[in-house]
């Protein structure tokens, strides 16, 4: 009876595979890396760290089993508080810059089902465009301020219907040239000169856009200890994961490059653009086009993303405060003011904090010239601040594995210690160095700066938090 309640490994591959994926993660590989030469790096992504990254999961999740917190409850078993305290806070403070994305890529979706077109949006100055956003987004703080979270069953049938649109977009586009061979494709050079990408500072810049697109499996770590024989199930499911990721991201390449011409996408500063923020768009209504459905696909797409992008706002400010504010052991490192719930139940000041810190972000790309332009500067914000996350999975890994023998997980990624230190520093290192050079941005100093200010602000404000709180104490 115990045992058919527990996860086969194919289950839990498709559970991760649903949580990890997305269309957008192959629409950013594809713009910015030169089209079809993403395949190679999506490769070497998959085998050098997705891989080792998802297999250490399932050790830590295997070896903290009753543990709710995640990578939180991971840094207090292994090496304290205080530095839970900080991998909690790291993981709240990413979302800062995440949250200010989401407005604009609301707006954006709804731009594109009412004028069913990117250009209008693009051409909207930037300055209304960010405070139509700032409009969004303190809406979206206030309904967090009731307690309410009306969106959650929405930003989950979003999220379904998003990643089977994903899956029927690879589908649909390899059987677009039977059904329309008269379509227009491009025809593509798989040619090993043009397969094999070129090793240059705007490759090395961009490698972050990969991390943060294969990053965040350690979502699924409470389910390790749920699937049959973890021992052999756990590393089964993810390295299947790992290939279905793997092949949907090179069917997806190559589906884009039937679409897309990378040389018109590299053709101008504004062509990059456009395509980083209205990619997506493009693709849906060109494949309804090939159909002959005009912009039906395109609109559902819009619909369903625009919904998505929305209540992710709403749970992105609630979710990750209360992640934080609710963890005894982070309390007490965190001001006494910051504790303070409304009558809803909600941490008020907490979500005051993140209207400045996200609004300050919003505000500021009000001075970027094109809307166009904002959302390619969010998106490479994003891809460098949000996986600074991933360094504590690595931390608690190293911390893990120099104590195996106290913890005992069930499940080992591997039963060579030199190897499952020198796994996890490798991991650890491509995270930081890729986000390190992820800040730079060629001939854009004013992006450069806002990449390497926002990472820096964060911390230095979640090293203040505990010595007010010590003040506080002592006061």
């Amino acid at each position: 009876m115990e045992n058919s309640k527990k996860i086969v490994w194919y289950n839990l591959a498709f559970m991760a595979f649903s949580t990890v994926w997305g269309f957008g993660n192959v629409l950013n590989g594809f713009v910015y890396f030169n089209g079809i030469q993403v395949i190679f790096s999506w490769i070497m992504m998959f085998v050098l760290y997705f891989v080792p990254y998802a297999l250490m999961v399932g050790e830590l999740g295997s070896a903290f089993k009753n543990s709710g917190g995640g990578v939180s409850s991971w840094i207090h078993e292994t090496i304290g508080p205080k530095c839970a305290y900080y991998a909690g806070w790291t993981y709240w403070a990413c979302h800062v810059t995440y949250i200010a994305s989401k407005g604009s890529g609301g707006l954006k979706a709804i731009s594109w089902m009412l004028f069913q077109n990117g250009k209008t949006y693009d051409s909207f100055p930037a300055l209304y465009v960010q405070l139509a956003t700032l409009a969004v987004f303190l809406f979206f703080c206030w309904v967090a301020s009731k307690g309410l979270n009306p969106l959650k069953k929405l930003a989950t049938l979003a999220g379904s219907s998003m990643f089977i649109m994903s899956i029927l977009y690879i589908i649909m586009m390899f059987a677009a040239p039977v059904i329309n061979p008269n379509g227009g494709f491009v025809s593509m050079d798989f040619s090993w000169d043009n397969i094999i990408p070129q090793f240059n500072a705007n490759y090395f810049t961009s490698l972050s856009i990969l991390i943060f697109a294969v990053g965040g499996c350690e979502k699924i770590s409470p389910y390790v200890n749920k699937v049959e024989n973890p021992s052999k199930g756990f590393p089964k499911g993810m390295i299947t994961l790992a290939i279905m990721v793997m092949v949907c991201a090179i069917l997806g390449t190559i589906a884009m490059g039937m679409m897309f011409d990378p040389e018109v996408i590299n053709g101008s500063k504004e062509n990059f653009e456009s395509y980083v923020s209205n990619g997506a768009y493009l693709a849906f209504q060109q494949l309804g086009e090939y159909y002959h459905v005009g912009n039906l696909i395109m609109i559902i797409y819009a619909a369903c993303n625009a919904v998505g992008q929305f209540s992710t706002l709403v749970l992105s400010i609630d979710a990750p405060l209360r992640m934080l504010l609710d963890n005894e052991e982070a309390r007490a490192f965190i001001p006494t003011a910051l504790l303070k719930q409304n009558k809803n139940g909600a941490y008020i000041n907490g979500i005051w904090m993140v209207v400045v810190l996200s609004g300050s972000i919003i505000l500021i790309q009000s001075l970027v010239p094109g809307a166009a332009s904002v959302l390619t500067q969010l998106n490479k914000l994003n891809s460098v601040t949000m996986p600074l996350r991933y360094l504590w999975v690595f931390v608690a890994y190293i911390a893990l594995r120099k104590s195996i023998n106290k913890f005992n997980p069930e499940y080992k990624f591997t039963k060579y210690q030199g190897l499952a230190i020198i796994a996890g520093v490798w991991c650890f290192l491509v995270t930081a160095v890729c986000c390190i050079l992820g800040m730079y941005v060629e001939g854009d100093m004013m992006s450069t700066l806002l990449n390497i200010v926002t990472p820096f602000i964060l911390t230095a404000l979640g090293l203040i938090l505990p010595t007010i709180k010590k003040n506080e104490k002592q006061a």
